[in-house]
Formats: structure tokens, sequence, C-alpha cells
């Protein structure tokens, strides 16, 4: 019976520290190869993203969470941009595209907003299916860290300092 218990035990503690370090965001990773398919028709990739450090944001019009966090994510990008950050905003493939532009144009977002229409952004990216997910990339092109709901934008904005601040 103890056998059972401490292989319990194991595993649960296994599936947490998987857990912790996925959507805690220790450690980092390579982002993931993508292109991303802008409102105004042109594309950005990943590998245009190396040399600043950028908050990707998964999100959706039909997300509470999401709506209420984007004046957050508008104020921070205004705060960093003139110091090498950039923000970019992934619409969900569920998201209908004139939804998007809609609420991209009347909250004057001053940074790139794609549409995942086919999901293969979110896919890449961890098969995001929560939202909001946020990922903040470092000036290398790694994922330094992963929020899922709404960041704490002090901690937030001590980390883009941080980062900002490296080589």
């Amino acid at each position: 019976m103890n056998l059972k218990k401490w292989l319990a035990t194991a595993v649960v503690v296994a599936f947490a520290g998987v857990g912790a370090w996925v959507f805690l965001g220790t450690g980092t990773s390579p982002a993931p190869q993508s292109t991303f398919v802008l409102l105004d028709g042109t594309t950005k990739t990943t590998e245009q993203m190396k040399g600043k450090v950028t908050l990707v944001n998964f999100w959706a019009t039909s997300c509470t969470t999401c709506v209420a966090e984007m004046p957050e994510i508008i104020a921070t990008h205004e705060k960093f941009k003139d110091k090498g950050f950039d923000t970019l905003a992934i619409a969900m493939s569920y998201d209908p595209p004139a939804y998007v532009v809609n609420f991209a144009e009347s909250r004057k977002l001053p940074f790139k907003v794609a549409i995942d229409n086919t999901g293969a952004n979110a896919k890449a990216w961890g098969d995001v299916q929560l939202t909001p997910s946020t990922f903040i990339v470092n000036k290398q092109g790694q994922i330094v860290k992963t929020y899922v709901g709404a960041p704490d934008f002090a901690e937030l904005h001590k980390l883009i300092e941080k980062l900002l601040a490296q080589a």
C-alpha cells in the first residue's frame, strides 16, 4: 500500500513540476518559428522579433479578461516602445475577423495585431487554448516567461526592464 501512495505522490509531483515549468515560464525556450498575418495584410515572423524584447499576447474579443487587460498592455507598450520593446497581439482562430478589426480600430491599439485564421500560431506556441496567454520573448528570440491569465503588470514591467538592459 505504501508503494502505491509513494507512486501516486511521485506522479502528482512530476506533473506539478512540468505544469509549473510550462505555465510559470521558468527557464527559456526558443520562440517557435511562426509567421503572423497582420490586420493590414503584411506578415511578421518570429525571426523579425530578434533584437527586441517582445510581448506576444494570444487573445479574443469574446474573452472578458483579454478585454479588461488590454489597457494595461497598451500602457506597457507605450512605456517601453522607444527602448527596444514591441508588442504583438494575436487574435484566436475562432474570433471573427470583423470583430478583431473593430476592436483594434475602436481602441486605437498602438501595436501590431494578427489574426490566427488557421490556428497554426496557437498550435506552434504550445497549443494555446486559454486566453489570454502572454509570452515574453527576449532579444535572442527565447521565451523567458509565460502568463496564462492576466499578468501581474508590476512584475511584468520589472521583467521587461531587466530584459531590455541585457545585451
